[in-house]
């Protein structure tokens, strides 16, 4: 008789899966279901509904039945994201240079499988969005961080990034506006690393989830369509940061056909297809501009307070961010002990800065996707728990 007792340490599990580190973000997000007087700085998704108009659209689809949507995503939606790019990126491409993806997460990936092979190096911007790295690791590759410095208003430096070059490196990450600091990549910081980039031969993946948030009168410029890069890049955005559908889990990739057609093979590895009345209701969100013109004004109005209460603190220091809904200030301690003082003194959740990479420790982010009277009452408590502290 065969025994159904478990082993006490289960052996079955990949070397890959050991790799990856569990990310503490979701079990931070998780103490709001316990205790609902806390109030959260850590979301890092809109705290917006979807536009009236995607919502009737996907309400009225749910009835129509609903079948996979081909590996690329639905036609129509290819054609009027070719549309949106050209008119709103300057890339000049068609339907055949798009991919949907399930949110950008799934582009990101599709991106490192059809691009880096085991052994290959990435470069990835730290602190960064905290996917890159374990998706790097996941297909095998090397992620190299390139670190964004405070001392250089975490901009990325393109002379810091030609030292990390090496006969490995094949795929460079950019991301703008920046999550976790919430800074934006200027033309001219482009237009130096593109140099780089032709000159090292390098891909480069340009994350672009949060172009529609940029305030100051600041410019979103797509790596794609400085002079020759379009041949280099892979652009991805999402529907999931620029008209709040996050749930719905559509995003995409506007790259060469080459590298396209790729990523379509790759599917069948992922999700087969972006879920198809997402997809549909998707289309819809392109009629929603003055809709996403109200999200950022209320957006900047909130960044305004929160920039004014948190210059007040003496104790922390930050750089202006110019786009995205996130700050990332330095907090004068380590990022786990000022996060766990701030939970457990004044009941505010913000992020560690190390969630987001080596060089995030001593920050933390702080997000403003909160409706404005808790941003203003989350500030009542940090400053007094700061001030007693």
């Amino acid at each position: 008789m065969r025994s159904t007792t478990h082993p006490e340490h289960y052996q079955r599990i990949s070397k890959r899966a050991k790799s990856i580190k569990e990310s503490r973000i979701s079990q931070s997000l998780s103490v709001i279901e316990r205790d609902s007087s806390i109030i959260s700085l850590g979301a890092g998704e809109p705290d917006f509904m979807a536009p009236p108009n995607v919502r009737v659209v996907a309400q009225s689809l749910m009835d129509a039945g609903s079948h996979y949507s081909p590996l690329q995503g639905i036609r129509e939606l290819r054609e009027s994201i070719a549309s949106k790019v050209k008119r709103e990126n300057q890339l000049d491409v068609t339907a055949e240079n798009v991919i949907v993806t399930s949110g950008s997460n799934e582009a990101i990936l599709l991106t490192m499988l059809s691009i880096l092979d085991p052994g290959d190096e990435v470069i990835v911007p730290d602190p960064g969005y905290p996917s890159y790295r374990p998706i790097a690791m996941t297909v095998g590759a090397i992620p190299i961080s390139q670190q964004i410095k405070e001392c250089e208003s975490f901009i990325a430096q393109a002379e810091s990034l030609r030292g990390l070059v090496t006969s490995r490196t094949k795929l460079l990450v950019i991301n703008s506006p920046s999550n976790p600091m919430g800074t934006i990549l200027h033309r001219r910081i482009l237009e130096e690393i593109a140099d780089i980039v032709v000159e090292k031969d390098l891909t480069v993946l340009t994350d672009e989830a949060y172009e529609k948030y940029v305030y100051d009168d600041a410019e979103h410029v797509s790596f794609a369509s400085l002079n020759g890069m379009r041949e280099y890049s892979i652009t991805i955005q999402t529907f999931s940061k620029s008209y709040a559908m996050n749930g719905y889990r559509v995003g995409y990739a506007v790259a060469p056909v080459e590298v396209i057609k790729e990523m379509a093979k790759m599917k069948i590895c992922t999700t087969l297809s972006s879920p198809t009345v997402s997809q549909w209701a998707a289309l819809e969100a392109f009629k929603a501009n003055e809709y996403v013109l109200r999200m950022r004004e209320e957006y900047d109005r909130r960044r305004r307070m929160m920039m004014k209460r948190l210059s007040e603190l003496r104790a922390i220091r930050f750089v202006r961010p110019q786009g995205a809904f996130y700050i990332f200030p330095h907090v004068g301690i380590a990022s786990e002990d000022f996060t766990n003082l701030l939970l457990r003194e004044a009941k505010v959740l913000v992020i560690s800065g190390s969630e987001f990479g080596n060089y995030g420790s001593g920050y933390v982010r702080i997000s403003y996707a909160n409706v404005y009277d808790k941003l203003e009452e989350a500030m009542n408590r940090i400053e007094k728990v700061i001030g007693r502290v």
